[in-house]
């Protein structure tokens, strides 16, 4: 997986879609993707775990291929199948991570096999909302803690997001695909005011 690759497909719908018009700090940015992960743990709370989500979404796509316009069947079978559950919203921290890295033109380490069965395995004694907890305050213990600069805690968090779906079985490179591409079908600001 190259994750400067999307890091930088991430950062370009960003711009086209209005979120870079106005400098915002790293704190507005983080916020941001901390609200991703509390989205993840509402998702988890109501049961939208999304463990069939991915052939659901396939199945749907591929039933009607000559009958419907290609980005309509995308988008009504990411919206039915996909949108709002546990893998979308962890997919959606991990592309505002992402969205930071290439603002800030922070490149982002290759995650060996090696790194990500430790971040996997960090989450064996956790509950889902202790490993999101744990991501969302990196940024604050890695620095203070470690003195990491802004693209160690980013690394970090994007690699504890990618060990905490691998321990969940989620396909995240998948999830951060697909929402991409529903991503660029959206409104300016995805209709929100940041």
């Amino acid at each position: 997986m190259n994750l400067n690759e999307l890091r930088d497909r991430a950062y370009k719908t960003a711009c086209n879609h209005g979120f870079h018009d106005e400098e915002l700090s790293n704190e507005h940015c983080l916020c941001l993707v901390i609200s991703e992960l509390m989205e993840a743990v509402e998702a988890d709370r109501k049961g939208r775990l999304g463990k069939k989500c991915k052939s659901r979404f396939e199945m749907d796509y591929n039933r009607y291929p000559a009958l419907v316009e290609e980005e309509k069947r995308f988008k009504c079978s990411f919206e039915k199948n996909v949108k709002d559950t546990l893998p979308d919203e962890l997919a959606d921290a991990a592309i505002r991570l992402l969205d930071l890295c290439g603002l800030r033109k922070i490149d982002i380490e290759d995650f060996t096999e090696e790194m990500l069965y430790e971040a996997e395995e960090s989450c064996n004694d956790e509950t889902f909302t202790e490993s999101v907890y744990a991501i969302s305050t990196i940024p604050i213990r890695y620095e203070y803690e470690y003195d990491y600069p802004l693209g160690g805690q980013l690394n970090s968090m994007l690699l504890a997001i990618f060990g905490l779906a691998k321990h969940l079985d989620i396909d995240l490179i998948w999830h951060i695909n697909q929402k991409m591409r529903y991503n660029e079908l959206r409104e300016n600001k995805h209709g929100k005011k940041y």
